[in-house]
């Protein structure tokens, strides 16, 4: 990160920059009593930028958030979670449509400046009648207080809400951006069941708006892995409303990579809270990578070894298995020398040059111990580094996957 970047950490999330309004109700969508249907709003049309899943299989919301970003710009953002709306058909595309043009009657707003998301069970169908009064219900509620509701609606089997919000200055005005995330299963490089929504006050040009956050979720979103499955429903999405105030920013202008650093700081808080609530997770795993060819290659290596189950059982177990994490760089797919490698487990030296080397098995059972493992590999092959995320995977896992709609 930019060592030319000033921030702020502060409270909040999708309400801390000016002019955003959220509400978070219970429709009874999921089950009765539970939070369930977040909107966010912003009191002026907003740029917007957007990343959706990979998947070849798109659930509804999917498809026409993707059309409605096409213009570049947005107002809204209605989500449920319970039900993905995915794999519904003809039915599920006309019930997504007819979420953005609820919230737009709601709203007085384009429907075309409505997005769209859903997370949940995969193949269910949408109780558009409680969508209908719960999306009236939360249009009434719209407040700068409600960001913490939304983050609590838009969330399964998450344990925690999450958010984070951070402020800078942008040619003499004070900027703010910030985010809520859900993801806890099914978290895999290239995104995840995950739905993650940005906003910010700055005024930014459409087109820096949208690189900035491909860069930004490059290093952070598609940089962690709870258990290797793709979700149909991922989405990333930013609205830049410009109320604070700023001449309009573009890529061509110095500040920009002050923007774009901050940003990348809230993607890499979130994608962290959503790797450390991984689904019957007790620890967050962070590797790095260093020495590689360059920084996609670090990325990729660095992803390949914190998805490994193999790696994150031995976590789990508190086992200092360094094989496994040799053998899972070398599965990435990327050429380098494996009897130049080094592993470190915290800053415990574990191999060098691709061998075995002496070390205190009870301090490396001390560094697995902690709720957070930084597990270190220099390739001492180049001068570029990258880091993913992720965590233990633990019996619970499976208990909770194996009872997900029940």
């Amino acid at each position: 990160m930019s060592e030319q970047v000033k921030y702020t950490v502060i409270p909040g999330g999708v309400t801390a920059p000016q002019g955003f309004l959220a509400a978070g109700i219970a429709a009874e969508v999921r089950k009765k009593g539970c939070r369930d249907l977040a909107l966010l709003y912003s009191e002026t049309p907003a740029a917007a930028a957007g990343l959706f899943t990979q998947n070849y299989v798109k659930a509804a919301p999917v498809l026409v958030s993707q059309e409605h970003l096409a213009n570049g710009s947005a107002q809204a953002v209605v989500v449920n979670s319970g039900i993905a709306n995915a794999c519904t058909g003809e039915q599920g595309l006309a019930d997504a449509k007819k979420m953005a043009q609820l919230t737009a009657d709601a709203l007085a707003v384009a429907p075309e400046d409505v997005i769209v998301a859903s997370t949940g069970v995969i193949g269910e169908y949408l109780p558009m009648d409680k969508i209908e009064k719960g999306i009236k219900n939360a249009a009434s509620l719209l407040s700068r207080d409600g960001g913490m509701f939304a983050a609590e609606a838009i969330l399964t089997t998450d344990t925690t809400t999450k958010e984070f919000a951070v402020k800078l200055n942008i040619g003499g005005k004070e900027v703010v951006i910030g985010g809520m995330a859900k993801g806890s299963g099914m978290i895999h490089p290239n995104m995840a069941t995950m739905l993650a929504f940005i906003t910010t006050d700055a005024n930014v040009e459409h087109n820096a708006l949208n690189q900035a956050l491909r860069w930004a979720v490059d290093r952070s979103f598609n940089s962690i892995t709870v258990d290797g499955d793709m979700s149909t429903n991922d989405m990333v999405v930013m609205l830049a409303n410009g109320q604070g105030g700023n001449d309009l920013l573009t890529e061509a202008e110095q500040e920009f990579d002050l923007f774009r650093d901050a940003l990348l700081l809230v993607c890499t808080e979130l994608a962290k809270m959503i790797a450390r609530d991984g689904e019957g997770a007790t620890k967050l795993l962070e590797v790095q990578v260093k020495g590689a060819a360059s920084e996609e290659e670090a990325r990729i290596i660095a992803r390949e070894i914190a998805g490994s189950s193999l790696v994150k059982t031995a976590l789990h177990g508190e086992d200092a298995n360094w094989g496994r994490v040799l053998s899972a760089a070398g599965a990435a797919g990327v050429p380098f020398d494996p009897d130049k490698v080094d592993v470190y487990l915290g800053d415990l030296l574990v191999a060098a040059q691709g061998k075995a080397v002496p070390f205190d098995e009870e301090k490396a059972k001390s560094v697995l111990k902690e709720s957070e493992v930084t597990i270190t590999v220099d390739m001492h092959n180049g001068n570029d580094s990258g880091i993913a995320w992720g965590c233990d995977l633990s019996y619970d896992y499976v208990r909770i996957n194996a009872h997900y709609r029940t």
